[in-house]
């Protein structure tokens, strides 16, 4: 029997994710911009989540702990499932194992995707802007506090899409912000369970009708390690550019 299923996912995650959809599954696209506003993000789900009155056997959240923006959001009449993962990156790598790994690898890394250079939401994209908004002298002093702790500049292939200019321009972006260039394989499997199961405890917080997501539903209290990025690159360029 066909699981009736909603999505609510930012765009960069629903075009990872609308290549594997099963038919029939309905889906909705969220400003990725408001990934640097945690608050307003939790507040924008809710209200989806509110909206949605026709029962779903589930309802799937293309977002991981983003900031903590998914914690205190309330499944109404149809259970919530989010990936257990920290935010995106984790979902592209294809689980969170996978981020850990490129982490302790190196986790002075910036990561790209597709999906990313075509929304133009990264501190690459808004030096041009600091630089029309406050002359290039500011731009480079604020560009330099964004990218302090990076060393490298990944492309995430998750091997979906034609990346050709994608890669020019990561290469082009690295190059000019001193940045190492690599490109690292992705992976679609965390995207499949996801949309096909199993929801398994290790990789997915479900929450039934009526229950609350907690941060502990992330990080139980015998897990020693937090997220590894509490503080997103995104969010992080978000909050300089505010202050």
């Amino acid at each position: 029997m066909t699981r009736r299923l909603f999505v609510l996912a930012c765009a960069t995650v629903i075009e990872e994710m609308i290549p594997l959809m099963p038919e029939g599954v309905e889906y909705e696209v969220l400003d990725f911009g408001l990934h640097v506003r945690p608050e307003e993000l939790r507040r924008t789900l809710q209200q989806r989540i509110d909206a949605l009155t026709a029962p779903y056997d589930a309802i799937i959240l293309g977002y991981g702990l983003c900031s903590q923006a998914v914690i205190g959001l309330q499944a109404r009449q149809s259970p919530l499932v989010i990936p257990r993962v920290d935010d995106c990156i984790a979902i592209f790598l294809g689980s969170r194992a996978a981020h850990r790994a490129q982490h302790a690898r190196e986790p002075g890394t910036y990561y790209l995707t597709k999906g990313w250079i075509e929304v133009g939401d990264t501190p690459f994209a808004e030096y041009e802007r600091m630089v029309q908004q406050y002359g290039r002298e500011r731009a480079d002093r604020l560009i330099r506090i964004m990218l302090a702790h990076y060393t490298r500049l990944a492309l995430i292939n998750t091997g979906q899409y034609e990346l050709e200019k994608y890669r020019a321009y990561a290469r082009q972006t690295a190059e000019r912000f001193g940045l190492r260039y690599e490109e690292i394989p992705g992976s679609t499997a965390l995207i499949r369970k996801m949309l096909y199961g199993p929801w398994t405890p290790d990789e997915f917080v479900v929450v039934p009708p009526g229950a609350t997501v907690r941060y502990e539903d992330f990080y139980p209290p015998d897990e020693i390690t937090g997220p590894e990025n509490p503080l997103s690159s995104d969010q992080e360029a978000g909050e300089i550019l505010s202050r």
